[in-house]
């Protein structure tokens, strides 16, 4: 008999109102280092093309969504956007603030873990130049 996974199973973050940057993501238990996440975060990171979008000629709003939730690489010269499939549809990882001195970092599959031990109520922060230009 399979069991099925609770909606609570490796939960160890919330989203609250952040003093560095308009909503972000706190640790609503203690984290040790070295724990992965977002373990069932389903959403997918898909690749444009910086030329396929043209981000210049959407509405501002739309523009801003682009600037504040992808990942932005130069391949062999070629501008390239990880986005969400669909801005409707970003799971809690894609809030995650900007930080100099971070608690959290990503693999080369771009999932998040612990960087040191993260304490009950302290927001997560990532560099974000350790994996978008």
């Amino acid at each position: 008999m399979n069991k099925k996974p609770k909606p609570h199973n490796e939960i160890y973050t919330r989203l609250k109102r952040s003093k560095t940057h308009g909503i972000g993501i706190f640790a609503i238990i203690d984290i040790p280092i070295g724990t992965y996440m977002f373990n069932h975060d389903i959403s997918e990171l898909v690749w444009f093309k910086e030329d396929e979008l043209n981000i210049s000629s959407l509405p501002l709003p739309i523009q801003k969504l682009y600037n504040d939730f992808c990942i932005v690489k130069n391949e062999n010269g070629v501008k390239k956007y990880g986005c969400p499939s669909s801005f409707n549809s970003m799971t809690i990882s894609w809030y995650l603030n900007d930080s100099k001195t971070p608690n959290v970092v990503c693999d080369k599959d771009f999932d998040f873990y612990a960087l040191r031990d993260i304490s009950a109520g302290e927001e997560l922060t990532i560099d974000y130049d350790t994996y978008s230009e």
